[in-house]
């Protein structure tokens, strides 16, 4: 490719940038378009001013460099010039005509200068800039034009949103908002008439099209009111603003007495849409910004659409890089706090000083603090067998075991286990179902002093073989084993008893020795349980969790909740997922009962609620996914005390559900800080749903990219810290390392975890929640990784890309290449969850990229709404019954013997329903392959058929 030479300017006086193809590239096509974008525009043409390199960078990929003298180029240039070049490589490509409008022949800038010269005067002679300036810390005079360092600030793209929001609101531009923030801030540092300097175009109408240093900086100053609300002052700013615009094309050198220059420089640019290259993809990457620093403080701001991007310079004379900190920290605070009250005066704007905000935010993270003794789960428990033996401890059905029985029960267990060589920081695997020797099983592996392992039985083999070998449990525990241990005529004794008869226990791949010493019983720092997690590299990781933590857990959802004896707390979560450790444990150290809730009637709104009335229970906890199904079933309970989490609750939710209940608590938590982490007492009216404050012995911090607190209503990564934080991961330090950070806050030594979310903390203290800030979402409860479901789609055959997320309340899967979607869910049910299996489909020719070339997630095309059912087809008494259980659970009229049931919307809880209803009505369970094979009517009517009749 052809280039033009740069002019021997210094670094400042020239802006680079690059374009990125994706694709296969026809280079001679694009030597072409960049020919015809200088023919366009021969101002490139002339003297040594513009060069241009392509360059391969890798497979399929290639990097068009650009460099540009500033006497030719200003940044508006940037998008002109890929634009224009974009269009006629279309053309050459298509062999198509380019579209481009034909630019007018480039006019003397005289005659408007002359025109606009008295206005000039007039408006300079009004305006006069003070050109001395106030700012936080040393500062001092400027000296050079060398570079201080840049200092990178960012905000959410909901923080963004707000501010566009807002400004709509007031009435201005988000330019105008943003200039009158700076000069907010200003203000309150004491300068009465703070002045900025501005960049304006100067490209006449019908010129925008125009390649050229077309732009002009100048000073533009306000003046601010202690009294003024914001909003009134940011709409003062947009009429300064548009007086000086109607002034730009007069240099104010032209004026007679120029104005003095301002101390403050302020750059904004709206991110300009990706360009479209027929055939590749296409980003443009904006080099470092090299031009001299020549202001006290020089802040160049992108508008975008992932959020507000602010660079901070100055030369190292001017500001040192903790007072520049401190003014950026400032700004963001008055971004926040204007974005939900831009009526606050400006004396009113919040703006504290990093010390006294940090001490005030610091000790706004901390929950109370609350002495807890140093004891393990079994030993909590042994004081309620002590107090209440024959108080009912667990209940499932018509079948109940009392306290005493269920320690007697446990015991036998752990003798088992330690008959095994099973003790202390060993682990073992319970695969068992939803009946009352679940919690015997839980208990006994404790008593052992060995940390249980939760599977589920309903999740895909493959997986459950990969926790298993992943974990190196040691032993494994069955159906089978509880059973024989409850039976067992033998008495119970403690725990360190002579190991029982031979178990029919699984050993794993790692056998302890058969004749061992007894072990020592657990400790508070041994662990208490591990429970696998969604990965986002593909590979489940487990979460360990010690007594301590545990113990901090329940007797702070003790004290929230007034657990005591005798509330009946339902358990309804799987073993596997951690909001049933509260369930099964926080009763049984408090002298409550665990009712438990099999399978079938935890998928089921009808039959949950039934169990609830006629088991009398006090407490529970579920997904807002949960209660909506119960709200559904038309569930009341004026005595519960209602628990959610797991995922946020919508205020429409809320609001809904408050009056049905005696109390509602909303928690937050991740499974790497012992389950709950924060919790929000819900009032009768609710305004607002918010995840609360922490727990007792847990912080909660708000940060930005530097781990500084952020101000009172900025948004920022959530951190915790304090007792409930896990160990780490099983196996995986480098994970460890990546997620649980030094405390800097805390004690020396502590640590505290990176949660991927993002929160704000309101004025009360509280903390709202934002979401994810990374491909992790929560789904009717779970936790699901978007990079697991993305890796297993990229292992299906035919499957070249892959992503996913979330529209809705539906799972979306989206691939680029020929796959069936049938033999899609088939791959992805034999290893992955019900829950992490997308209900929808798409096929795209290619994914969706940010200009930098990232996945652009939020693109991604929502999929077709489901099909309206078709009319019912005619069959046997099976098929009707079948049809009539999937029009109650879709909510349909009719279905069509062959229609897909995922296509009518179908998911993995609308399964689960259905699986529950054809248990309760046809007295068979419907395996869950049956659901991906043959989602249709006719295909599941078939199998439910061939199971009722027998091989």
């Amino acid at each position: 490719m052809p280039d033009e030479l740069l002019d021997e300017d210094g670094a400042e006086h020239y802006l680079s940038f690059s374009v990125l193809f994706h694709g296969d590239l026809d280079t001679a096509a694009l030597d072409r378009a960049r020919g015809a974008v200088l023919r366009r525009h021969p101002v490139l043409t002339r003297g040594r001013l513009f060069r241009s390199v392509l360059q391969p960078v890798g497979p399929r990929a290639h990097r068009l460099l650009v460099v540009a003298s500033r006497r030719v180029f200003d940044e508006r240039s940037v998008d002109v010039f890929v634009s224009d070049l974009a269009a006629s490589y279309r053309a050459e490509v298509l062999r198509v005509d380019p579209g481009l409008p034909e630019l007018p022949p480039a006019g003397s800038e005289e005659p408007r200068i002359t025109a606009a010269l008295p206005l000039a005067r007039r408006y300079w002679a009004d305006h006069p800039v003070d050109g001395e300036l106030r700012l936080p810390g040393p500062s001092g005079p400027v000296r050079g034009v060398r570079d201080g360092g840049p200092l990178e600030v960012r905000t959410a793209g909901r923080l963004r949103d707000a501010l566009h929001d807002v400004a709509e609101h007031i009435g201005v531009t988000p330019f105008v908002l943003l200039v009158a923030s700076v000069h907010a801030v200003l203000f309150r540092y004491g300068n009465t008439a703070p002045a900025t300097a501005l960049d304006f175009d100067t490209r006449a109408p019908g010129e925008h099209a125009r390649i050229g240093a077309l732009v002009t900086e100048l000073p533009f100053s306000s003046a601010p009111r202690g009294g003024t609300a914001f909003a009134e002052f940011a709409r003062q700013v947009g009429a300064g603003l548009r007086a000086l615009h109607r002034v730009r094309d007069v240099p104010p050198a032209r004026v007679g007495e120029e104005p003095g220059p301002a101390p403050v420089r302020l750059a904004y640019r709206r991110w300009a849409s990706a360009p479209r290259f027929p055939g590749v993809v296409a980003t443009v990457d904006r080099g470092p910004r090299a031009a001299p620093v020549r202001h006290a403080l020089d802040i160049a701001v992108l508008d975008g659409p992932d959020g507000i991007e602010a660079t901070f310079r100055h030369p190292p004379a001017s500001l040192t890089g903790d007072g520049v900190r401190g003014i950026a920290r400032h700004w963001l605070s008055v971004l926040s706090h204007v974005a939900t009250a831009p009526d606050t005066v400006l004396a009113g704007l919040p703006l504290p000083g990093p010390e006294e905000e940090e001490n005030r935010l610091l000790a706004a993270h901390h929950g109370t603090a609350a002495g807890r003794p140093r004891v393990t789960v079994p030993e909590l428990f042994a004081e309620q067998v002590a107090r209440r033996p024959d108080a009912v401890a667990v209940v499932h059905e018509d079948r109940r075991l009392t306290y005493a029985e269920l320690d007697a029960a446990a015991t036998r267990v752990a003798a088992r286990l330690r008959g095994k060589g099973v003790g202390p920081g060993d682990l073992v695997a319970l695969r068992a179902g939803r009946t009352e020797l679940l919690p015997a099983g839980l208990l006994g592996v404790l008593k052992a002093g060995a940390a249980y392992l939760p599977l589920d039985p309903e999740y895909p083999a493959e997986r459950l073989e990969f926790i298993v070998a992943d974990s190196r449990a040691a032993w494994e525990l069955g159906d089978a084993d509880l059973m024989a241990a409850v039976e067992d005529p033998a008495p119970s004794g403690p725990t360190t008893a002579p190991p029982a008869a031979p178990s029919t226990s699984t050993p794993t791949s790692r056998a302890p020795s058969a004749c061992p010493s007894p072990p020592a019983s657990a400790s508070p720092d041994d662990l208490a349980y591990v429970i696998y997690t969604s990965g986002s590299t593909g590979r489940p990781k487990g979460v360990r969790i010690e007594h301590g933590s545990l113990v901090n857990l329940l007797l702070s959802m003790r004290d929230l909740l007034d657990s005591r004896p005798g509330d009946r707390w339902l358990a309804a979560a799987s073993a596997a997922f951690d909001m049933s450790v509260p369930e099964f444990f926080l009763p049984l150290v408090t002298g409550g009962t665990v009712v438990m809730a099999d399978g079938t009637r935890t998928r089921d709104g009808a039959a949950l609620r039934e169990l609830v009335d006629r088991a009398r229970v006090t407490h529970m906890q579920a997904t807002p996914t949960g209660w909506a199904m119960l709200l559904d079933a038309g569930f009341t309970g004026p005595g519960i005390t209602a628990v959610t989490g797991g995922e946020a609750l919508p205020l429409a939710l809320a609001r809904r559900l408050r009056p049905r209940v005696g109390r509602l608590v909303n928690l937050y938590g991740p499974t790497e800080a012992t389950v709950w982490s924060t919790a929000d007492e819900i009032g009768p009216d609710p305004e607002r749903v918010t995840i609360g404050r922490p727990l007792a012995n847990t912080r909660a911090y708000v940060l930005d990219g530097r781990l500084s607190p952020v101000p009172v209503g900025g948004s920022g990564d959530l951190y915790l810290a304090g007792a409930g934080l896990a160990r780490g991961y099983l196996g995986r330090p480098e994970l460890d390392r990546e997620r649980f950070l030094p405390d800097p806050f805390g004690p020396p030594g502590s640590r505290m975890y990176r949660t991927g979310d993002q929160a704000r903390r309101l004025d009360d203290g509280r903390l709202d929640f934002l979401g994810r800030t990374d491909g992790q979402v929560k789904l009717r409860g779970y936790r699901i990784e978007l990079g697991e479901i993305e890796s297993r789609l990229l292992a299906v055959p035919g499957v070249v890309q892959a992503a996913a997320a979330v529209r809705g309340d539906r799972l979306v899967g989206y691939v680029v290449g020929g796959a069936d979607p049938g033999d899609l869910r088939r791959a992805l049910a034999a290893s992955l969850p019900a829950y992490m299996v997308p209900e929808a489909f798409v096929a795209l020719g290619s994914l969706p990229v940010t200009p930098h070339g990232k996945l652009d997630r939020p693109a991604l095309p929502s999929p077709p709404e489901p099909a309206p059912a078709a009319g019912a087809g005619r069959g046997e008494d099976v098929v009707e019954s079948v049809r009539r259980i999937w029009c109650e659970v879709l909510r349909v009229p009719e279905v069509g013997d062959t229609e897909d049931l995922f296509d009518l919307g179908g998911h993995s809880v609308t399964v689960a329903r259905i699986s529950a209803r054809i248990l309760d009505r046809l007295g068979v369970e419907v395996p869950l392959d049956a659901f991906f094979d043959a989602p249709t009517v006719q295909g599941l009517a078939t199998v439910v058929a061939g199971l009722r009749t027998g091989p």
